[in-house]
């Protein structure tokens, strides 16, 4: 299982401690970049799911093709 936890800088050091003493625990950094591209497709896939349960409305892909 794969869990990401944001937690502030200043208490970080602290929590990477105990999880890295605990042998079965594999700890790695994300980015700044990369946390951000991850909550950008989470909230892709809420809205994704909005669309198909008909409580939020599609844009055309004219639309948004246009916008580039």
């Amino acid at each position: 299982m794969k869990i990401l936890l944001d937690i502030p800088d200043r208490k970080a050091s602290s929590i990477l401690e105990v999880l890295r003493s605990i042998s079965y625990v594999k700890t790695s950094k994300l980015t700044d970049t990369k946390a951000e591209l991850m909550q950008e497709i989470r909230e892709a896939v809420v809205q994704m799911k909005q669309v198909k349960k008909g409580r939020l409305k599609a844009r055309p892909v004219e639309d948004i093709l246009h916008e580039l």
